[in-house]
């Protein structure tokens, strides 16, 4: 497949799926728990996970990611799914008009064509559902497929060799031989698996 013409609007919104699903189980007693991402609760991960698709949505409108915060401000403890759902719909209307796909955006990694910027969500996205999941129902069967787009995507643009203190990610930890997609993405990005 020619990466310029890659639509990555309906793996984005799989990946949205499977995350919305995972956020209709979170109960409040988990809020406060630690996550695979050493300085975020679970409350702050998921403000953090809701406001990214609410940054990248900003995005499709024109705007540039930096000006908008990635956390969703206060949220009910049981609202974290309907939460999630509004960004969508926002994200799903910004990214609706197919020449948005070849526009410059402007994204935390630089100004790249809409769709490697959307397709850099999608890894964000499946990321931290990852990340949710060991909280909230760690044993959770991901998407495969999604999955390996991500980590595809995640091994071009974070190679193992270039991770320093300007990067978000620690270094690529070791996976089981017989590791999910979802899991390898995991330890490519730094989780302790």
């Amino acid at each position: 497949m020619d990466a310029t013409s890659f639509d990555p609007r309906p793996n984005y919104l799989r990946a949205l799926d499977q995350l919305e699903k995972l956020l209709q189980q979170v109960t409040p007693e988990q809020l406060d728990r630690s996550t695979p991402c050493s300085e975020y609760t679970l409350r702050d991960l998921l403000s953090h996970t809701v406001g990214g698709v609410h940054r990248i949505a900003y995005v499709g409108e024109g705007g540039h990611s930096q000006d908008v915060a990635a956390a969703t401000g206060e949220v009910g403890d049981g609202e974290w799914a309907p939460t999630l759902g509004r960004a969508r719909e926002r994200a799903v209307a910004a990214w609706a008009d197919d020449t948005k796909l070849d526009r410059p955006s402007a994204v935390p990694w630089g100004t790249v064509p809409g769709r490697f910027a959307l397709g850099g969500y999608i890894m964000e996205a499946v990321t931290h559902t990852w990340d949710i999941a060991q909280v909230v129902a760690p044993g959770t069967a991901f998407d495969d497929e999604l999955a390996l787009g991500a980590l595809a995507i995640a091994q071009q643009v974070l190679p193992a060799d270039q991770r320093d203190e300007n990067v978000p990610f620690g270094p690529v930890r070791p996976a089981p031989a017989d590791a999910t997609p979802t899991t390898r993405l995991a330890a490519w990005l730094g989780r302790e698996v």
